[in-house]
Parts: C-alpha cells; structure tokens; sequence
C-alpha cells in the first residue's frame, strides 16, 4: 500500500467548485499538506470532523489532529499510517449566482385593476464563511475525487429564493399601492429586503451572503398592452373632454357592431348589452350624427355647468329645465328664476 506524503488540490479552471474530495484516504503522520488561498481543508475519520485548516503548509501530526490520537494505533512511532477523509472547500467568494421564479406571480395591478403575470430574476454573491458547518448540514459525505459545484446549492436553495423574492415583491406591489409599471424604483428597496431575510438561511448552513440584487421585474407583452390600452384612453378622455370621448366611444362600439358577422344586435349581445339598450345607444348616435353640435351652437346648463345644445329646454345631464320662462307680467326672466324681478309674483 502506497501511502501519500503530499496532499493538495489546486482547483479547477472553472472554479465553479465548491467542495472537493481528496481520491486517496491513506495518509501516515508526517504528511504535508498544502492549502491553497481560498480553501479550506476538512479532515474526517470515522464520520467525525477531526480538524480544519485553512490557507497554509501544514505536516500532518497528532499535535494538529489531536482527535486522531484515539482513533489510530501508534507502532510505527513518527511515520504511523492511518487512513482520513479529506475535503477542499472553496472559500472564495461567488458574484456570479443567477436566480430567476419558474413560475409567475400573478396578481392585480393595484393601479390599473389589470391581472398581471409578474417573473423576476437577479444576481447574488455567496461565500463559505464555515466550512465545517456546511460539511456537517449540507454534505455529510462523497465519493471519492467527487465534486460538489455551485449549481448544485443553487438548486438546493431555488425555492427559499423565488419565494421570499415573491414575497417581497407581492408585499411592496399590494400593500404599498405601487404599479407593476412603477417597480423599477423600488428594486434597491426590495432586494436589501429579501437579502436581509435569505441571510440567516444561508448562515445555518456556513455561508455568508455578501450581496443580493433583484435585477428586473417584467410580465409579458399581452399584460402590458392591457394597461397601455388604459392609458391610451385616459389620454383620449383629458385631451377630448367628457363629451367628446363618450360620443367617440359610442362609435367604436356601433362601429364594431356593425362589422360583426352576427350583425349589431349580435355584437351588443355577446359584449353583455341588452336588444333594448342597443337601440337606445343607436338612437343617441342617429341623433349625434344626424345634428352634429358645433361649439357656436352650445349653451351652458345653469344647473350642473354642463355645455348642451342651444334649443335643449332640459339639460340632458341633470334634467333642469334651462328654457325662458316669461311672467304674466310680459317680462321675460332667466332659466331657474323663482320670482319675477319686476312683478314679484312667484314663478309656477
């Protein structure tokens, strides 16, 4: 049996490792052993961590493995072979960590009322700041020359993620009122949230996290195009006016009723509108088309403010009645006049 008077591990050129089991087991007190920067060695027999080491040369004895004193006969006085388990963990730190949700989060915009089908993805940097915890909880044991990459803990991990990211997100968009169109401004915000509760949870398994970044919120384009159709029309609505815009409306509606294969009582029908309600609608449209109103032909309803046409004796908006009164008397008194200034008799 060959035993070993050496032991290191120079890593990988990927350095997407994270932990590395040594292939040989045979070691005898007086072996050297060399720890590069950024590892740490983990020495464990008979199931138990004997000893760590970090960044260093090191010669393998009792006085440094004090636990294998109990474990291993001594005939063989300096030079007694004995076998270990030995594992390099990589303790540099990793930036590079994506994370993104698998599935959406679906909530509604607590701006626009539009369901929406929110994904997040991000970036986060994680350090082994215990190596022998994370051997003891996370690990527990390898094959030997086995080697346990980042992508591994990223997939242990996934799901503590994408649900406190979730969490946060969900909490900043509900409870604070804020648009899934306005979230970019609050991203700092949420991420030093989910850092601050991902941290411990890491920590109970030897890392460290030393940053987390919620790098985009987005939801797909047919969701978006909802919310710019509202906008779209609030625009129409503050530029036109009321008036205009309910009459523009109405001929949208009229329009696309009339190129319905079903015919217009059909389309009225499938958008949920009553027969009765349709002919109304027509009727109104007939009498817009029919008598278009120009601003020179409008007077202002001393009642509600609103403009209506000039011959309207009752305003369509409130009902007042805005059309000359004349008094017994001959003389003629302004719309909503209770009594007649030159006669004083009361206005029935």
């Amino acid at each position: 049996m060959a035993f070993i008077n050496l032991v290191r591990f120079d890593g990988l050129k990927s350095r997407d490792w994270l932990i590395y089991k040594y292939p040989s087991e045979d070691l005898v007190l007086g072996t050297q052993l060399i720890v590069q920067e950024g590892q740490a060695a983990v020495f464990v027999k008979s199931g138990l961590v004997a000893d760590v080491f970090y960044p260093g040369t090191y010669t393998l004895a009792t006085e440094n493995l004090p636990l294998l004193k109990g474990l291993i006969n001594l005939p063989f006085g300096g030079r007694t072979p004995f076998s270990a388990e030995i594992y390099f963990v990589n303790t540099t730190v990793r930036l590079d960590i994506h994370w993104g949700t698998n599935d959406p989060i679906q909530l509604i915009d607590p701006k626009y009322y539009v369901k929406l089908r929110i994904r997040a993805f991000g970036q986060m940097g994680l350090r082994v700041l215990d190596a022998v915890r994370l051997f003891k909880e996370l690990i527990g044991g390898m094959q030997q020359a086995d080697i346990v990459k980042f992508d591994k803990i990223k997939e242990y991990y996934r799901g503590l993620l994408v649900i406190k990211a979730k969490s946060a997100i969900a909490e900043t968009i509900i409870n604070n009122g804020i648009s899934a169109l306005e979230i970019s401004a609050k991203l700092e915000e949420i991420s030093l949230k989910v850092e601050n509760q991902i941290a411990p949870e890491f920590e109970k398994y030897g890392f460290t996290v030393i940053n987390f970044f919620v790098q985009s919120i987005n939801f797909p384009d047919e969701d978006f195009e909802k919310i710019n159709k509202i906008l779209e029309d609030k625009a129409a609505f503050e530029i036109m006016g009321e008036g205009r815009y309910v009459t523009k409306r109405s001929f949208d509606v009229y329009e696309g009723a009339a190129n319905n294969k079903s015919g217009v009582a059909g389309a009225f029908a499938a958008g949920g509108i009553g027969l009765g309600a349709a002919m109304n609608m027509g009727a109104a449209m007939g009498q817009t088309v029919g008598n278009p109103i120009r601003r020179e032909e409008t007077k202002t309803c001393v009642s509600c403010g609103a403009q209506i046409p000039i011959k309207s004796k009752f305003c369509p908006e409130c009902g007042f009645n805005n059309s000359e009164i004349i008094c017994s008397c001959g003389n003629k008194l302004a719309p909503g006049a209770k009594f007649c200034p030159e006669c004083g008799k009361k206005v029935e």
